[in-house]
């Protein structure tokens, strides 16, 4: 891609209504742009990490067994009557009247839907386990959107559904999600910690929120150590990290702490993911029925566990920034290397860069071409801002001996190295990720 031909409206000051670095950032850089309070247009730049984010979640529960679909983003309020659920998000759930005068929601949820679809479908034991998931706009009517992204009205989410015939095969399915959101966590390249957690209005039993760290972050966690050694182990034992105390700022009580203050650790993080095990509050209130394997009748025993994918944008950018702009990590990354031409009239120099384009990309690796006809200044900066993992500097002095600089933007390194060494060494960083990939 050529940054003459993009559409990147950057921003040189911070926008005064962006209290976050996220949101400040996010505008400067040209990936959203506010079209109301708590509601975004999400231009080129931001949506290509939008997808990546969607697509690293998309692959995570594909590869546990669950199935995407997509379900109504406006849903009857009489399903939400049935649960029981109409009034418990307040003033928060919009509701709307069509023209026959029924009332819709916009739902911030969609465990009705899913249960419906299940009786519809689902007849005995035989049918289950089933997962079902959509990433899926949502809308809550915040009282007061901020933030940015991090805590807007309308926000893109991946919701997901199970539904198992008792509680032992739903908790192996609690346990398999719960896994799952640490890959993908890991995957984008973010640190993140499970917390124990009140379930709200969605109801159920077992609960745990991830929190991406990140030391701007708006919750105060407070853990066991025993977690980072659990972390660090070659096998993930799960269930013991789940028993393991961790908690938010909003549930931590010291009276009842199972830990004295000193042995606890504490950071900052922001929510992006909730799990629930649901049990059968939902199959138990819509009807859902099916035959046992001893011929009786019996509600299937469900699981909820969400990812707010907008919010994980902000997220990424609040764990990964300096003075300077945003540090992308490669998998989320809305380009893998930007190429500088710092001198767009001189012929050897624009060939390199040329060049460099074509053969990245027939690798597979995004490029931004920076061919504009702009000050050395204005290039960094901008290419800076965005924060795209390295930096290709093709200048004529460089051009002459086939040399260019490779620049790592999270260390700030600089390698002077020739043209062949530096696609080499991108290319060893597209394959430590595809390993990663591939390894799961």
């Amino acid at each position: 891609m050529r940054l003459s031909q993009y559409f990147l409206p950057t921003l040189k000051e911070n926008p005064a209504e962006a209290q976050v670095v996220s949101h400040r950032l996010m505008l400067r850089a040209g990936m959203i742009s506010q079209t109301a309070a708590g509601s975004y247009s999400w231009l080129p730049m931001g949506k290509r990490v939008l997808s990546k984010i969607e697509q690293i979640i998309r692959e995570e529960q594909n590869r546990v067994g669950v199935h995407e679909i997509t379900m109504p983003t406006l849903q009857p309020d009489e399903l939400w009557q049935e649960s029981g659920r109409s009034d418990a998000y307040g003033k928060e759930m919009l509701r709307i009247k069509d023209r026959h005068e029924r009332t819709l929601v916009y739902a911030p949820t969609a465990e009705e839907v899913v249960t419906d679809i299940g009786r519809r479908f689902m007849k005995s034991y035989r049918d289950l386990p089933v997962g079902l998931y959509q990433i899926q706009w949502k809308f809550r009517d915040e009282i007061r959107p901020r933030f940015g992204v991090i805590r807007g009205r309308e926000f893109l989410m991946k919701d997901a559904y199970t539904f198992d015939v008792d509680f032992e095969s739903a908790e192996k399915t609690y346990y398999r999600m719960f896994s799952a959101y640490q890959k993908t966590f890991a995957r984008m390249g973010v640190a993140a910690l499970a917390v124990q957690a009140e379930t709200g209005p969605i109801g159920g039993t077992l609960s745990h929120e991830f929190h991406v760290l990140a030391q701007t972050g708006e919750s105060t966690l407070f853990y066991d150590p025993k977690i980072d050694e659990l972390k660090q182990a070659d096998t993930l034992d799960l269930k013991a990290l789940t028993e393991l105390y961790a908690a938010s700022d909003e549930l931590h009580d010291p009276a009842k702490c199972p830990l004295k203050e000193e042995e606890l650790r504490t950071t900052k993080g922001i929510e992006m993911g909730h799990i629930f095990y649901l049990g059968m509050k939902y199959s138990e209130a819509m009807g859902l029925q099916l035959q046992g394997a001893d011929g009786k009748m019996f509600h299937p025993h469900m699981g909820c566990f969400g990812i707010g994918v907008t919010r994980m944008v902000a997220a990424v950018i609040e764990a990964n920034h300096d003075e300077k702009g945003m540090i992308w990590p490669w998998p989320v990354a809305p380009f893998h290397v930007g190429i500088l031409n710092m001198r767009v009239k001189d012929e050897a120099t624009s060939q390199i860069c040329e060049a460099l384009e074509e053969k990245l990309g027939a690798m597979g690796l995004q490029t931004l071409y920076d061919d504009r006809d702009e000050r050395a200044g204005v290039k960094f900066a901008d290419m800076d801002l965005i924060g795209v993992p390295y930096q290709i500097l093709v200048g004529p002095k460089n051009a002459a001996n086939q040399q260019v600089e490779l620049k790592n933007r999270r260390t700030g390194e600089v390698e002077l190295l020739s043209v062949d060494e530096a696609v080499n060494a991108l290319k060893s960083q597209q394959e430590h990720f595809a390993r990663q990939v591939f390894q799961g």
